[in-house]
């Protein structure tokens, strides 16, 4: 029997005036092999002596790089998505162009992804960063954690506070596009193309994929004229993500981008035999730079039963080890050959949650989330998560709390405590973008950790 073909990522931006409000909101599912540990990162600001290693490779570093937040797939170096210090956000999905895939260790594009965070003020910038770095060390390499190949070619999505781009890649070979809209494991920008690799169209002619005469298209020039499976499948994801755009146009929200993330009829929600979403992401980026920027990261798999949780970029960050794989001096992942045993990089919280998993999902609770604002009795006052001033702990009772109650009736309960978790986070993030909470800096540096704490007790 054939392994299930491999579903990918789904990544989205909308900008004003799709957005309710002045704001741009990034979203992304990061569909990864189905025991593949996801954990969200902090890495702060820092001054390099030259060098800077990578998954596979070493590559010139630069003297100063920014603080980022990831979430990533915990063997490898780089991530599938995150944001750093000013605002940018970056996350990339798996494509197969006509130009041949390399096994041939080089970077991911999973390392491009934090490369370009780590040294883009603007999501302009990042793309810049991108392909230079393409166009000097190449793409290639092992992109899943087994000894049997898995490689592919990346697509970038990238957002700021004021902009959007699409970033395709082929090999070397890139187009970028301007623009708000959605991704997924294809290729997608046509004739409209705002920058592109000075060799792209004479690397098309000396193939014979492009005559020359008219309008040239990346995607028809790129794209192989059979596509594998798991492209074939991304078509329809792609029509759903974009009509769901259009139906939300002019209303959406950071909850409207975790809506669609974890909708499954459509397949953006990858729940399958060989692969599932393994984390997710959502951003609100306010066009006012008086405004912080909020992230939200559920560290889990299958965005449906997990929590979306705040993050924002403070000095003195607490650190939530709780969402931080272990360490292993002797990593299979970084041993020559690679992949040749298995480690357990499940975290604290996947544990917990995964042991959870079982019991939501024998009595699902329908998702709906609340548009802002939140109803009656979630106080913008009340955060979830936490501390002792604005931001104040979530007082909605966990299981361990309740009288015994039948399997069913306790999965409900817990993905409603959950939900009610989630709302209050979403809450003070709107109180926040409206300028109405202004909690002390102590108290946000907290916030990503004491909602994750928060989270761990409800499963015990």
């Amino acid at each position: 029997m054939a392994a299930p073909a491999p579903s990918s990522c789904d990544c989205f931006v909308a900008l004003p005036p799709a957005t309710a409000a002045p704001v741009v909101v990034f979203g992304k599912n990061a569909d990864r092999p189905r025991d593949e540990v996801q954990e969200v990162v902090y890495v702060p600001a820092a001054r390099h002596r030259p060098g800077d290693k990578c998954t596979y490779i070493e590559i010139e570093q630069v003297e100063r790089t920014h603080a980022v937040v990831l979430s990533r797939p915990a063997w490898l170096w780089g991530a599938e998505m995150g944001a750093n210090e000013h605002g940018v956000c970056v996350g990339n999905e798996g494509v197969w162009t006509r130009e041949p895939v390399g096994e041939q260790e080089a970077l991911l594009g999973m390392d491009l992804v934090r490369l370009a965070l780590e040294r883009s003020r603007s999501a302009h910038e990042a793309v810049r960063v991108i392909a230079a770095l393409l166009e000097r060390h190449g793409q290639g390499g092992p992109c899943k954690e087994e000894p049997a190949p898995f490689c592919y070619h990346n697509t970038f999505l990238l957002a700021d506070r004021a902009e959007a781009w699409v970033l395709e890649t082929a090999g070397p070979y890139w187009a970028a596009q301007q623009g708000s809209r959605n991704i997924s494991n294809q290729l997608s920008i046509g004739t409209d193309i705002t920058a592109e690799h000075a060799g792209l169209r004479q690397r098309a002619r000396s193939q014979g994929w492009w005559s020359g005469d008219g309008e040239f298209s990346f995607a028809e020039v790129f794209s192989l004229e059979q596509q594998p499976v798991r492209m074939e499948a991304a078509k329809a994801r792609y029509r759903a993500g974009r009509e769901l755009l259009r139906q939300h146009a002019g209303r959406i929200t950071a909850e409207t981008f975790m809506g669609i993330l974890r909708d499954k009829a459509s397949g953006i929600c990858v729940d399958s035999e060989g692969f599932r979403t393994a984390g997710s992401m959502v951003s609100v980026l306010p066009r006012d730079p008086a405004l912080p920027c909020v992230h939200f990261f559920t560290a889990t798999p299958d965005p449906s039963r997990s929590v979306f949780k705040p993050f924002v970029f403070v000095d003195g960050l607490k650190p939530a080890p709780q969402v931080m794989s272990p360490s292993f001096a002797d990593d299979p992942a970084k041993k020559i050959p690679r992949f040749q045993s298995k480690v357990d990089r499940r975290h604290q919280l996947y544990r917990r949650h995964e042991a959870a998993l079982a019991l939501m999902e024998s009595d699902p609770v329908p998702d709906t989330p609340l548009p802002f604002p939140a109803a009656p009795g979630l106080r913008p006052s009340r955060s979830p998560c936490g501390g002792s001033g604005q931001l104040r702990v979530l007082t909605t009772p966990g299981l361990s709390s309740s009288a015994p109650l039948p399997p069913q009736e306790q999965g409900q309960k817990l993905q409603e405590t959950l939900r009610a978790l989630e709302r209050q986070g979403l809450e003070a993030a709107h109180a926040l973008l409206a300028g109405t909470l202004a909690p002390a800096p102590e108290e946000l540096a907290e916030l990503f950790f004491d909602c994750v704490d928060a989270e761990m007790k409800f499963y015990k």
